[in-house]
């Protein structure tokens, strides 16, 4: 099968093989159902995927989860691991520009009848205490760069040591809340001025706050391990490093392709501008990309406090527990077996869930036996999944990030009007607070990927199974 310039040669019935071609080092490896290829067909996000495979160093193959879609340099759903020994290399746009983009999952104690007749009041209250949209305004201003510096370092562990959390909230997030090897120094002073005011805020686009049924439990033990039961209310929570973040993506993506010629690399697409790891750049990059990442974490912590004292002034109860938090932009130094020794490399997910199976060392004590909780949230106003790593995952242990796009967000608002989203959310009984009712036709549900059939390739091609099913019951959009 050939796609534009791309041939698919089908390796099973949801694994694809894109054969190496021109400079590609590794083929390209892409898990796609009969019913979801059509959709990656009408972008460039395979021939993305080849480009990828070009990058020096890389190794095993150049991934894509089934939500996969055209994205900056890299497709939104890769994953791409480099030899750091070998010369492998760091890219921002195997990132993102949204670095630590997230997902976590906050368990109420509470049944889903109890919400009955305080669904609107406690929407509105969220509302109230969510800062949303592009520009600043956040739960925390900060008071100088010097406070800002410590969120860098310690991310999600500094702002439960001020106060805002419990510490039990840090033994359920990925590293503890807080990545090693954080370098303020190498964050610019206009990344930093823009993340100042940004703190504990959910930006715009398809970030979101979700109050949510458990609708389905698939796996009991898993679940049960999770703190996850039928008819439990879950809190869903979708954001990342704001503006700081997408200022150390857009400053690094300059230093890279000036630093490129003097590495002697060239690559098939300027937007896929990298370094060596271990040079000069690529760790300068690498420290401020973990700074971005802990700002992310950071935020996810100051909206988690928040969304605790809404649900607190209208239901009387504060003690939300976190279920887990995991990023899906960021690029990781991990040890992976492959081809008969261990080596370390630097695994970049864009888009992409670390999805660690039963037995994982990384995972916390009461999540050993059990796995880890991989979060992929689907549209607005459709189901959303908690889902756990199964053993022998070829794409380094990752997965699906979410439904992923079919459409653009200008063909979205050209499809859909606010009122006739508004009537169709209404009408399956979600309740929905925009921070801007003229753009939110670009989150409708059917500008996106059928998350069943995402999940369903997600569990053929080896990569997770599902724990629980939830679906929305309402939304704080950015």
């Amino acid at each position: 099968m050939t796609t534009g310039s791309v041939e698919l040669v089908r390796d099973g019935p949801v694994r694809h093989r894109i054969p190496r071609t021109g400079a590609m080092r590794v083929p390209g490896v892409v898990f796609l159902s009969d019913r979801l290829l059509p959709a990656v067909e009408q972008d460039d996000a395979l021939h993305q995927v080849a480009n990828v495979a070009t990058l020096p160093g890389i190794v095993g193959a150049s991934y894509a989860m089934p939500d996969i879609h055209l994205g900056y340099g890299f497709p939104i759903g890769a994953v791409a691991a480099t030899d750091v020994d070998a010369g492998g290399v760091i890219s921002p746009g195997g990132v993102g520009f949204d670095i630590s983009c997230g997902v976590r999952l906050l368990a109420a104690p509470l049944e889903r009848t109890e919400l009955d007749g305080h669904l609107e009041q406690l929407m509105d209250a969220l509302a109230a205490v969510i800062p949303v949209g592009s520009g600043p305004g956040g739960v925390w201003e900060l008071d100088d760069e010097a406070e800002l510096d410590r969120l860098l370092l310690g991310g999600a562990a500094e702002a439960v040591r001020l106060g805002r959390g419990e510490p039990d909230d840090l033994t359920r997030c990925e590293d503890g809340g807080a990545l090693e090897g954080a370098d303020p120094g190498a964050v610019s002073v206009k990344a930093k001025r823009r993340g100042m005011r940004q703190v504990g805020s959910l930006g715009s686009g398809n970030h979101f706050l979700e109050v949510q049924e458990v609708v389905e439990v698939i796996d009991p033990a898993a679940a049960a391990a999770f703190g996850l039961a039928l008819g439990g209310v879950c809190v869903m929570l979708h954001c990342g490093s704001r503006g700081l973040g997408h200022q150390v993506c857009t400053d690094h993506v300059e230093v890279m392709r000036d630093a490129m010629p003097r590495a002697g690399i060239e690559v098939p697409d300027p937007q896929l501008a990298c370094v060596p790891v271990d040079s000069p750049e690529g760790r300068r990059y690498l420290g401020a990309m973990v700074a971005a990442a802990n700002f992310g974490r950071a935020n996810r912590q100051l909206l988690t406090e928040a969304t605790r004292d809404a649900f607190a002034r209208v239901l009387g109860r504060r003690d939300l527990r976190l279920v887990y938090d995991v990023s899906h932009n960021l690029a990781k130094l991990e040890e992976h077996e492959l081809e008969g020794r261990t080596r370390q490399l630097c695994v970049q997910r864009k888009g992409a869930t670390r999805a660690l199976p039963p037995g994982h060392p990384e995972l916390p004590p009461d999540l050993r036996d059990a796995g880890q909780p991989a979060l992929v949230p689907g549209s607005m106003g459709t189901s959303s999944y908690v889902l756990v790593g199964l053993p022998g995952n070829e794409a380094f242990h990752s997965t699906a990030h979410g439904a992923g796009r079919v459409m653009s967000r200008h063909a979205a608002r050209r499809r859909w009007r606010p009122a006739e989203l508004d009537a169709e959310l209404s009408g399956i009984g979600v309740v929905v607070r925009a921070g801007s009712r003229r753009e939110l036709p670009e989150e409708a549900p059917g500008a996106y990927k059928d998350i069943e059939e995402v999940v369903a390739v997600s569990e053929q091609a080896g990569l997770a199974r599902p724990v629980v099913r939830l679906r929305p019951l309402g939304v704080v959009k950015g």
